[in-house]
């Protein structure tokens, strides 16, 4: 029995954990990430990025609500009996398959290595070495471009801008990530911001100079010359990239 998308349509049993809570907590109960606290419960779902069930088609079951992230899950059903989630790319529909193998047709849906991806196509879910899963392009709306191929590498257009080199046996996803309205949405209040965990942000201005770097001063009286963190850092515009890092020999144009 299909299932059509529904925000409050309950997710299958199978594939879903209880998400632990942490409020940005580390290990010995330290505040390492601000704001964070008050979410109500979550069950993680369980989402295929390796997409490794090689040669094997899968039949669209549902597309579901994820709380987990900006972008729908569709439910799929390999011929096999076997349930996984992967990712919805915008216009995978109801009823539809797919599959990931080397020599899969170039459709919505499907997981190809760019090698075998014509250049000019959307992908998302990119594998940033082979074997390791999806990493990067998992947001709602967005994609990368196959712009280029040699020997060893396939050039990619990632939506930052940035130009870089992929091993050709990566795999990728036909299609651009659904949701794409995700951005335009309103939350509407601070209570659902409060629900989805995320606690209220004192500007740095409003606060006393031993609190933050911008505070202090006689009424309203800015960030001054160069804005910072909390922690004296400088806050807007300034590179923060390694030049040394190893990865740099990958990319083929900076983002601007």
């Amino acid at each position: 029995m299909s299932r059509l998308f529904s925000a409050t349509g309950e997710p299958e049993k199978s594939l879903t954990v209880i998400l632990k809570k942490h409020s940005g907590r580390d290990n010995s109960g330290k505040v390492v990430v601000r704001h964070q606290g008050g979410r109500q419960k979550r069950y993680y779902r369980l989402v295929d990025f390796k997409r490794d069930k090689k040669d094997i088609e899968g039949k669209v079951l549902g597309i579901e609500y994820d709380p987990n992230r900006n972008a729908h899950i569709a439910l799929i059903e390999y011929k096999d009996g076997e349930k996984r989630y992967i990712l919805h790319p915008k216009d995978l529909k109801v009823g539809d398959a797919v599959m990931s193998s080397d020599t899969a047709e170039v459709r919505v849906g499907n997981a190809i290595p760019v090698k075998n991806i014509p250049i000019g196509q959307q992908v998302h879910n990119l594998e940033l070495f082979p074997g390791h899963g999806g990493k990067i392009i998992r947001g709602a709306g967005t994609f990368a471009t196959i712009l280029a191929k040699d020997e060893e590498y396939v050039h990619v257009k990632l939506p930052s801008g940035e130009t870089r080199k992929f091993i050709k046996d990566c795999i990728a996803t036909i299609g651009i990530v659904g949701n794409v309205a995700q951005k335009e949405e309103n939350l509407g209040k601070a209570g659902r911001k409060i629900l989805m965990g995320i606690r209220p942000t004192v500007r740095g201005v409003a606060q006393n100079p031993r609190s933050h770097p911008h505070g202090g001063g006689e009424g309203k009286s800015g960030e001054g010359m160069h804005p910072k963190t909390p922690w004296g850092k400088p806050a807007k515009g300034k590179r923060t990239r390694n030049k040394k890092k190893w990865s740099s020999q990958l990319i083929v144009s900076r983002r601007k």
